[in-house]
């Protein structure tokens, strides 16, 4: 069996419990990411979300476990893997349009600097900045314009896979919805594998193609692996009236307010926990209702 692009087998994280003993985050959790895929992560705080984004990245080094990306181990932090945090981590004292040519520059040496102005502002234009805006320092940009230019900023970098950490938290309503859709937008022209950690149901729903739900910790796992069986291209108007928007929905819920509790602390016994593969359609029932109650064309000359 073909291994995943990007492949985490029997992953481990420990650390001190402050009384000379260890505190397990997780336990040999194992799962996979296809090239291109768009997978988020779910979980309450204290699972260990935050941690497995950290090792992905090359960020920490996990107690035990393998983390494989296109058949190389992951060690260290790398160009191949980008990070947008819920934090920008912008350059202050350059301009948006600097923060992202001098990333562009380091991962393309070879090429030329108008090379690397037009590459990133064709970028920081994918996401709603033109103008004066991509002039200005972080300091004078909006909460919500410094988040575009930071995933402008990942996007042009093409890295193998892009990590993103709850990069809408802090945003208001309506600006996160403006900046999902754009990061929608650039994803589907590039193509890139999408790695996401989000607190919110509705968010995963729109953007995923696969939801991973982690158990509570300590002692986590990831359980279930949801798949999102609405098709793309999705609009947020328009999700909540397909027939498996719902059903998705209340599983996620329904896990996230009573399951990750009850499968909290169940140790692994030293095997692999790979996730259960959870697939809700509602869409082949109503076909088959529909063409019970359309009664049969008949002559009318009979």
């Amino acid at each position: 069996m073909a291994k995943p692009f990007l492949s985490i087998e029997r992953l481990t994280q420990q650390f001190p419990d402050g009384s000379g003993g260890t505190m397990t985050v997780f336990e040999n959790s194992t799962f996979g990411v296809e090239k291109g895929e768009f997978v988020c992560i779910l979980g309450h705080s204290g699972c260990g979300k935050s941690t497995i984004m950290n090792i992905l990245a090359g960020l920490s080094e996990p107690t035990s476990g393998v983390v494989k990306m296109d058949g190389e181990h992951v060690s260290g932090p790398s160009l191949d893997r980008g990070v947008v945090f819920q934090n920008y981590s912008l350059l202050p004292w350059l301009t948006a349009l600097k923060n992202v040519t001098f990333a562009v520059a380091a991962r393309f040496p070879e090429w030329t600097k108008q090379q690397v102005v037009e590459h990133s502002t064709a970028f920081l234009e994918k996401v709603g900045l033109t103008g004066d805006a991509i002039h200005r320092k972080p300091s004078q940009l909006s909460g919500g314009m410094r988040q575009r230019v930071s995933i402008a900023r990942a996007f042009a970098n093409e890295p193998k896979l892009l990590l993103l950490d709850e990069p809408f938290g802090a945003l208001d309503a309506l600006t996160r919805g403006t900046i999902q859709d754009e990061l929608i937008n650039v994803w589907s022209q590039t193509e890139q594998t999408v790695f996401m950690i989000t607190h919110d149901i509705d968010e995963a729903i729109l953007l995923a193609d696969r939801i991973l739900l982690m158990t509570n910790g300590p002692m986590a796992r990831v359980a279930e692996s949801v798949e999102i069986t609405i098709p793309r291209p999705r609009s947020r108007t328009e999700i909540v009236e397909h027939p498996n928007y719902y059903a998705i929905r209340n599983h996620l819920v329904q896990f996230l307010g009573q399951r990750s509790k009850e499968l909290a602390g169940d140790p692994s016994g030293g095997s692999d926990e790979r996730p259960e593969t959870v697939h809700i359609d509602k869409t082949t029932p109503l076909r088959e209702e529909r063409a019970r109650e359309t009664p049969p064309l008949r002559a009318i000359n009979e």
